[in-house]
């Protein structure tokens, strides 16, 4: 036996264990459950919720398990008289903290809190609800912070403080009075991501509910009611049925949407590839033009252009103009598909669907409109899609693949890799390249698709590429909190490609959860799966890409529906 391995007991079971590992640790690998609220592997060990409790022999009290070490010789007992009467109560204790909202509630079907009412035969009323006169504090129209709903885990904070480095949540008051608020500091402002809501175990941190005006929607027989659905939202709904976490499921995902009641669904892939031919144009423009600022920094994540107008103006010049892949693909359908299927674009609600919080906030900006109108009308997460479809019975796993909608085809492989850290500008650098070479540089040239300098998880990616005989500095940032190691040191790059939750969109705000590291490696790798395996990797070469931005600038509507511009920004009230 390694040094580090020693044995213990759980419930008369014989297990091994290594040094430092707590026992809920050694438990879960070992497939014994112990229920567990507050602990998730992305935030320090708290002992806040204190349903995980277990009895040591020879120990007078109960100890949490999540933050209790294993050492050699333990006789552990998850389920003794002692432990039952602890546990049960608290989880009566957390239920007067929270009231139950359930009926619309995201979570309703996969609530770890109700699970554990029903696990163990919980009276949820066994006390009276002490936080009903809390408010709920909405942040624009993206995420929303119930204070009815909170048992004081503190995730959200944690999530906010530790892991994002914002700093916008706090504690008010003490004892049975404290409260999550937002910070009083007015230098300190949300920018949406929703990372408090992908880690609070009961909803009380939420993203603001679209799909009920969605499903009314569905049901007007006046609207032509049409979704569109992210690249990383087909390697994460399974999640909400049982599937594995690198099931690839866009056929399913196509199905899924028209069974809802959703006349026409597109990929978001197609115009994942027309933001590349867009921001991969732009900054081969920015490198040939002496005056113009660099680096060019990408803008498809919302969370971070929030973060950039609030807390850094002085950077929008650097953020390219590039709408993002929603936005664009909505100008484009109430546009080009509006056109080509005679259709009055006002009659149209275009639903996207994902894995973001913050792309609810980005489609209100008054700046994104097109003819007046928005380009997006409604933005459902991954969870709110996986909640429509349990609501309505339908049952993703069983479904049948089909195809989208045939006048924009399923984008290539090089859209597919958008959801993760580094694939916006692996993307952008497989055209660019080609660009380039195109242009009278062929000598300089060879046949490249893969730029794994960029990809991975680490938080920072720094490369020099060799575009074609040109060294191009760039940077990836994975996750807003280690954003200023970077713009400590501009001007060591020329690209820089920002998302503000870790993983990317893989493991963006409005995902299934849990999302943890472990999940958002195996996401990530599905992802890059499926771009190995496209007939066509590159976006320059989805010829149906260039014949829509072709008739865009016939009609010189281009610059609107592909470009935008940003602003400072106030906090917001």
């Amino acid at each position: 036996m390694p040094k580090s391995e020693i044995k213990i007991t759980i419930d008369g079971k014989s297990v091994g264990a290594s040094l430092g590992q707590s026992i809920l640790e050694v438990a879960s690998a070992n497939g014994i459950f112990l229920p567990s609220l507050c602990q998730h592997p992305d935030l320090s060990v708290k002992a806040n919720c204190r349903v995980c409790v277990v009895e040591i022999k020879g120990q007078t009290h109960l100890a949490t398990s999540c933050s209790t070490p294993v050492k050699a010789g333990m006789e552990i007992f998850t389920n003794s008289p002692r432990v039952q009467k602890s546990r049960d109560l608290n989880i009566k204790l957390l239920f007067s903290e929270h009231i139950e909202k359930c009926a619309n509630c995201t979570l309703r079907y996969n609530c770890a809190l109700l699970d554990l009412a029903r696990r163990y035969k919980i009276k949820i009323t066994s006390f009276p609800d002490r936080k009903g006169q809390r408010k709920t504090c909405k942040l624009a129209n993206a995420v929303e912070i119930d204070g009815t709903q909170c048992i004081d885990c503190r995730n959200c904070i944690e999530a906010c403080s530790n892991i994002q480095k914002i700093n916008y949540l706090e504690l008010k008051g003490k004892g049975i009075n404290q409260e999550v608020v937002p910070t009083a500091n007015k230098d300190i402002d949300c920018i949406y991501c929703g990372q408090c809501t992908l880690h609070c175990p009961v909803a009380a941190a939420q993203e603001q509910d679209d799909w009920s005006a969605v499903e009314k929607l569905l049901a007007d027989k006046n609207k032509i009611v049409v979704a569109q659905f992210a690249p990383s939202v087909r390697v994460t709904i399974g999640e909400e049925f049982g599937l594995p976490y690198d099931e690839k499921s866009t056929g399913r995902t196509v199905t899924a949407l028209k069974k809802l009641g959703f006349q026409h669904v597109f990929d978001v892939n197609f115009s994942a590839d027309v933001t590349t031919m867009v921001e991969a144009q732009e900054l081969l423009e920015r490198l040939g033009d002496k005056k113009a600022t660099l680096p060019m920094i990408t803008s498809c994540c919302p969370a971070w252009v929030k973060y950039v107008e609030f807390f850094h103006p002085e950077l929008i010049p650097n953020l390219t103009t590039a709408r993002s892949p929603q936005i664009h693909l909505g100008g484009i359908i109430k546009t080009f598909w509006a056109d080509k299927m005679k259709l009055n674009p006002k009659q149209i609600v275009v639903v996207s669907i994902m894995p973001c919080t913050a792309k609810k906030f980005e489609s209100r900006r008054q700046e994104m409109k097109v003819k007046g109108l928005y380009p997006v009308d409604y933005v459902l997460t991954t969870r709110e899609f996986g909640f429509l479809l349990k609501k309505n019975n339908i049952d993703f796993q069983k479904l049948k693949p089909s195809a989208s909608d045939k006048i924009f085809n399923e984008g290539s492989g090089a859209a597919v890799i958008y959801g993760s850290s580094g694939g916006v500008m692996e993307s952008a650098l497989r055209t660019a390249y080609a660009l380039v070479c195109r242009d009278g540089l062929a000598k300089f040239c060879n046949s490249r698709i893969d730029f794994k300098e960029v990809r991975g998880l680490e938080e920072i990616k720094e490369a020099v590429i060799d575009l074609a005989g040109k060294k191009l500095r760039v940077a990836v940032v994975n996750g807003i909190g280690v954003i200023d190691q970077v713009l400590d040191n501009l001007k060591k790059y020329d690209y820089i490609e920002v998302m503000a939750c870790p993983g990317g969109c893989i493991g963006g705000g409005g995902q299934p959860i849990p999302t943890t590291a472990e999940i958002r490696k195996t996401r990530v790798a599905a992802l890059y799966q499926i771009d190995k395996f496209k007939e066509i990797r590159k976006a320059h070469d989805n010829k149906e890409v260039i014949e829509v931005l072709d008739w865009l600038k016939a009609k010189k509507i281009d610059h609107s529906v592909l470009h935008t511009k940003y602003q400072k920004r106030a906090r917001s009230k």
